[in-house]
């Protein structure tokens, strides 16, 4: 899936008032934590992952395998959060062209 920059520029300001879904905890990333992602991307189509990590080679390492794992196209990260978007089969997000 290749997004444009114009869909990934729509997507961010879909994104900003959003608030994390799925937080990363003291265990890191785990099958549970996942599954969870994988749950509410299935859900929402896009969303917001918190990775609370102070190595940011850890935080990268997490967020690439979160990435590859379900799948999903990453927008954008600021900070500790990591934005994902996958589409679903009933296509709630309608992308501009």
């Amino acid at each position: 899936m290749k997004l444009s920059n114009k869909q990934k520029q729509f997507l961010k300001g879909l994104a900003h008032p959003l608030k994390p879904v799925v937080q990363l905890g003291g265990n890191g990333l785990t099958e549970g934590v996942l599954a969870e992602i994988d749950n509410a991307l299935n859900h929402h189509e896009l969303i917001k992952v918190k990775v609370p990590s102070d190595d940011r080679e850890e935080k990268a390492l997490i967020m690439d395998a979160i990435i590859r794992e379900t799948a999903s196209e990453k927008l954008q990260v600021i900070g500790h959060t990591l934005i994902l978007y996958r589409p679903s089969e009933e296509c709630k997000i309608q992308l501009p062209k």
